[in-house]
């Protein structure tokens, strides 16, 4: 990697490159998921930061229920399998391969898709320290933490929860 000189005009910046090996990645745990945790940068600084982390789904796992985020653009990519998503009120399935970006207050949702395993890439951008929102989830899906903490923290990590009975209705369709 090389360093790239800035004109005298224009102000300083400076990004660093991001590594995670995957030996170094922490994992967290729930009943029917893995998260790895890749990068975690907050908002600080130029280009906002991002945070980004890779779920394997297994067949039937529940994802995350229909919220929005104010700040952030969520952006997703299937690596392998399905997973089935709201964005607004339509529901679709994304396969192998499948890119999609939800900007800001745009609620969504997702689950592994009927049948399905999913393996999932994740980006958040800006970033804003959401590893320990992710650690929390694992937590209160083992019974290890109290479900409130959840909501106690949605404006900490921009994450908002809502009704939406389309997202429901796609649940109870594929159980």
């Amino acid at each position: 990697m090389t360093e790239e000189t800035t004109p005298a005009t224009t102000p300083a910046t400076t990004l660093q490159a991001v590594l995670t090996r995957h030996a170094d990645a922490e994992t967290c745990t729930d009943p029917s998921s893995v998260m790895t945790l890749l990068a975690d940068s907050d908002a600080a600084g130029a280009g906002g930061g991002f945070t980004s982390y890779r779920s394997t789904f297994s067949k039937g796992a529940v994802g995350a229920p229909a919220h929005f985020h104010t700040r952030a653009t969520e952006l997703f990519f299937v690596i392998s399998g399905s997973l089935q998503v709201l964005v607004g009120d339509e529901v679709t399935v994304l396969n192998t391969g499948d890119f999609l970006a939800v900007p800001p207050h745009t609620p969504h949702a997702f689950a592994a898709a009927p049948g399905a395993e999913a393996d999932v890439l994740f980006v958040f951008t800006p970033g804003m320290g959401r590893f320990h929102y992710l650690r929390l989830l694992g937590r209160v899906m083992r019974g290890e933490a109290d479900p409130k903490e959840i909501a106690d923290s949605a404006e900490r990590f921009d994450n908002h929860y809502v009704d939406s009975p389309v997202w429901r209705a796609a649940l109870e369709h594929s159980a």
